[in-house]
């Protein structure tokens, strides 16, 4: 089913114009994790990652399982905050897309990268877990949106988090729609 989730929402992030144009430098991803997952294998995602295509979102390949490490480290991180939200999709940073996040209801907390402990920051992958950590505790909760301001070779993001793809998926197309009428 976590698979045929992802085809979904990868159909909903296509399907949409506007969504291609808060794609990030170094493309967008959306993941799904297995109930109770522990390891990157459990968590399915879109190998090459989501890219425009003559101006449309174009997923690279077809979802499959350890395809995203980053992304997955987020969505394990966050799994242990809560287990109901087991997907997340990275979308570029913006100050405009964070404000729209904030009036559309939706809990938001960031994290500064300059602040990150040189212990994790020596060690791969370590700076994503950290992050989390940072944004639920500045928080007191899980929060739905979670956002850097980028840092050194570093670039600014934003990513949603939720418990389905289709969810997910479906707030990424709104913000890319309220983002370019405003």
């Amino acid at each position: 089913m976590i698979i045929e989730k992802l085809e979904m929402a990868v159909k909903i992030l296509e399907e949409s114009p506007e969504f291609a144009q808060i794609i990030p430098e170094v493309r967008s991803n959306i993941v799904m994790a297995q109930k109770y997952a522990q390891s990157i294998q459990e968590v399915a995602g879109i190998p090459g990652r989501i890219t425009t295509v003559n101006g449309l979102p174009k997923a690279v390949a077809i979802p499959d399982y350890g395809a995203s490490s980053h992304m997955a480290r987020l969505v394990l991180s966050i799994m242990k905050y809560n287990p109901e939200k087991r997907s997340a999709l990275n979308i570029k940073y913006h100050p405009k897309l964070v404000e729209i996040c904030q009036k559309l209801g939706l809990i938001v907390s960031n994290y500064d990268r300059d602040q990150e402990p040189p212990e994790v920051e020596k060690e791969e992958g370590n700076t994503i877990s950290w992050g989390v950590e940072v944004a639920v505790e500045n928080l007191g909760a899980v929060p739905d949106v979670i956002y850097h301001t980028g840092g050194w070779g570093k670039e600014p993001m934003i990513v949603l988090v939720g418990s389905n793809p289709e969810e997910v998926a479906k707030i990424a197309v709104c913000l890319a729609k309220l983002f370019l009428s405003e």
